[in-house]
């Protein structure tokens, strides 16, 4: 298995988190966990292995003036 790094869903850019999950179950809890932190979030099945893609919208810029 060679996963991508990163994705293009719906338009949008996703980033693997690096974790491989041998089950739907499994990488639903952890789309749970990201969704419960903003994260937008989208699973990709393959070779039977769920990877879990994420992403962050920024929606306050905060600068240091």
């Amino acid at each position: 298995m060679n996963p991508r790094l990163a994705i293009i869903h719906e338009g949008k850019k996703f980033l693997w988190d690096g974790s491989v999950f041998e089950t739907r179950d499994e990488s639903l809890r952890q789309v749970q966990l990201y969704e419960k932190a903003n994260f937008e979030v989208c699973t990709v099945e393959q070779d039977g292995k769920f990877l879990v893609y994420t992403r962050r919208v920024v929606k306050e810029l905060v600068t240091g003036t």
